[in-house]
């Protein structure tokens, strides 16, 4: 599976953004889709999870209630809706996808990444 995500950019605190994730090569309803990011001089973070169907979803704490995780499995696409966006959100990016039955809070969980996409926050 290829991945690539999209929809970064640089905005102010309490705006929106919505990042997308397309997939090419093959059908992303095989995989559960997370999204990470990573802020400079930090290691990577889980952001938020949802399963292969889109009936499970999680969030990290500090998105929760702010950021909603979709998919579209006609379009090959998962979605990140960001909202109320403050300056520590600010970082790369990334999509990944991962077989069933795995810890999907951990990146090693995931075998497909795509390149990130930056998003910057300013104050």
């Amino acid at each position: 599976v290829q991945l690539q995500a999209s929809g970064g950019g640089l905005v102010q605190a309490g705006d929106s953004l919505r990042l997308s994730c397309v997939a090419s090569g093959r059908t992303l309803s095989n995989y559960a889709t997370g999204w990470f990011r990573q802020a400079p001089g930090k290691e990577r973070e889980f952001v938020a999870f949802i399963s292969w169907s889109g009936a499970m979803t999680y969030y990290a704490d500090s998105v929760k209630g702010r950021f909603t995780i979709s998919r579209d499995n006609a379009k090959n696409t998962v979605y990140l809706q960001m909202n109320i966006l403050r300056p520590e959100d600010t970082g790369v990016y990334y999509c990944a996808a991962a077989p069933p039955n795995r810890n999907y809070g951990f990146s090693r969980s995931y075998d497909y990444w795509g390149r990130g996409t930056l998003v910057t926050v300013s104050s």
